[in-house]
């Protein structure tokens, strides 16, 4: 009769939350945040990238096709320490750029407070247009 009040999480592999939470961790995985925001205007795409404790120079960003593909690490200088543990932080970020980009500008990176915002340029078509009311 053990098993009748075994919590449903006790089948799955433990969340952050908590070993005994029934709640489904799908619904925790949607709602964690990513570290990555995708907003736009209308002369505009921006991508901004939580990048903190990376060195900008550490970041490789590709852009493909309409993928957007941000990737870095952090790294320590080798000091003459022992370690017994030694904390690192990786982060990959893939995406889809949404909306019409002018492929004859070149998207523009810059980091600041270990945020990493990349400004893509829409074209001219995309942009929206101003109808005069005639009356």
């Amino acid at each position: 009769m053990a098993l009748d009040i075994t919590p449903l999480s006790f089948w799955r592999f433990p969340s952050i939350r908590g070993f005994w939470d029934d709640e489904d961790d799908l619904a925790m995985t949607s709602t964690m945040p990513s570290g990555i925001s995708i907003s736009e205007d209308d002369a505009h795409v921006y991508v901004e990238a939580a990048l903190p404790g990376v060195d900008p120079k550490d970041v490789e960003i590709t852009f493909d096709k309409g993928v957007l593909w941000i990737k870095g690490e952090t790294k320590e200088e080798e000091k003459k320490r022992k370690y017994y543990r030694k904390a690192t932080s990786s982060f990959s970020y893939r995406i889809a750029v949404p909306g019409d980009l002018d492929p004859k500008v070149d998207p523009v990176a810059e980091a600041k407070h270990g945020v990493m915002k990349i400004t893509f340029k829409k074209t001219p078509e995309a942009q929206p247009k101003k109808i005069t009311v005639k009356g």
